[in-house]
């Protein structure tokens, strides 16, 4: 390494810390070995335009890249490939915080960041979400209105953006464009920004409520599901695990990919679920399910600091995201020529499996972890046995 070490010009002080940083996230000896080599080439590039590493930022990664290709090098990484590297160095505080200027959209991004996590209690992907319609609301706002977008707001300005935005997305994701919308407005008039309260001036979306019969799996499928992963390899203990929390638990994707390894107490049998609005709930373990989870913990993931309990297979090493979980049910329906579905359709079937088994609504809604009982109702259409009993005859026709 030493060698290595007086060949990369102003990075050489950081080769040793890039190594370490590197193999502890998981990456190979071999991957490893090739992004040092990129350091180096940057850190020799930077002594001849003479940069130093403090003043490294999106421009100066530019032109480096675009100086190996003026140069004709047989391998140029991309931007994006040296994100790795500037995270080190953000890590290490050797980057100069980037000083953007704050724009009154900026600004105002910020403060409903702010209150969407600190008073509502939304989650990250939740959170994004009503970010992302703000952001292209209000910049909207801000490029017709000039500085008095908040000021001169008016229902109509909401109602023709809902519009447009109604326009080009599907009936489900416009009513989740109304709910982003009426959480924005509704945190500018609470702010004192707006006179009025347009919230009540975003119109809802025409649909009905409860049309559809819950679908999924039935339980031999579920079965099908499980048996399919491979649990003589990492991603298959992995997996089975993921999948027996979905499909014996009832576990939502996020709630997945929130838990941590302090959730679980062994010695209860219990594990606690981080659900909605910071809510926790403590669940049995059933055998089968906390057998699975000592597999994957003491066979497949990697010794690490992360808290979280399931981990990414590929480098960096980090936690799963909780689409990852729909991604796991997906590949499971592919193996086994079953239909394709999501993680959420392994909810359904348990709650219609529980039901065919004599169990409640109330029952039902407890181990979904619902807060109101009318989201579980729509599970009665599944009920076929206790729907004949209580249906009544056509009039003029033997029962």
């Amino acid at each position: 390494m030493a060698g290595t070490r007086r060949k990369s010009g102003r990075m050489g002080p950081h080769i040793a810390g890039l190594q370490a940083r590197w193999l502890e996230l998981g990456y190979s000896a071999g991957t490893v070995k090739k992004m040092l080599s990129v350091a180096g080439q940057l850190g020799r590039w930077m002594a001849t335009v003479d940069v130093d590493v403090s003043q490294l930022d999106a421009t100066s990664i530019e032109a480096f890249v675009r100086s190996l290709r003026d140069d004709g090098a047989r391998r140029v990484p991309g931007a994006r490939g040296l994100t790795p590297l500037l995270d080190y160095l953000r890590s290490q505080d050797l980057l100069v915080a980037e000083t953007l200027p704050q724009t009154p959209v900026d600004e105002l991004l910020a403060d409903y960041h702010a209150w969407l996590v600190v008073d509502r209690g939304l989650a990250g992907p939740t959170v994004l979400r009503y970010e992302n319609l703000a952001r292209r609301f209000l910049g909207e706002r801000a490029a017709e209105d000039g500085i008095g977008f908040i000021e001169e707001l008016a229902g109509a300005d909401v109602v023709a953006f809902l519009l447009r935005e109604s326009a080009r997305v599907s009936i489900g994701a416009a009513k989740g464009r109304v709910a982003e919308l009426r959480s924005l407005l509704r945190f500018l008039y609470l702010k004192g920004l707006t006179a009025t309260a347009l919230a009540s001036a975003v119109p809802p979306v025409a649909g009905w409520h409860d049309t559809a019969i819950p679908s999924g799996p039935v339980a031999t499928d579920i079965q099908l599901l499980l048996d399919g992963c491979d649990r003589n390899v990492a991603s298959g203990i992995r997996d089975f695990a993921i999948l027996m929390l979905v499909a014996r638990l009832g576990l939502r994707s996020a709630e997945v990919a929130r838990l941590e390894l302090d959730d679980l107490d062994w010695r209860a049998g219990e594990l606690v679920v981080r659900g909605k609005a910071r809510r926790r709930d403590r669940m049995p373990v059933p055998s089968d399910v906390g057998e699975a989870l000592a597999a994957y913990l003491s066979q497949a993931r990697p010794p690490t600091t992360i808290r979280q309990v399931f981990l990414a297979l590929k480098a960096p090493m980090r936690a799963i995201r909780p689409d990852l979980v729909s991604d796991v049910t997906r590949r499971a329906c592919r193996r086994t020529g079953l239909p394709r579905a999501g993680a959420h359709r392994l909810r359904h079937a348990l709650a219609t499996e529980m039901l065919r088994r004599g169990a409640t609504l109330v029952e039902v809604s407890q181990v979904l972890r619902h807060r109101d009982l009318a989201t579980t109702a729509i599970y009665a259409k599944v009920d076929m046995a206790t729907l004949r009993r209580v249906a009544q005859p056509w009039p003029g026709a033997a029962r």
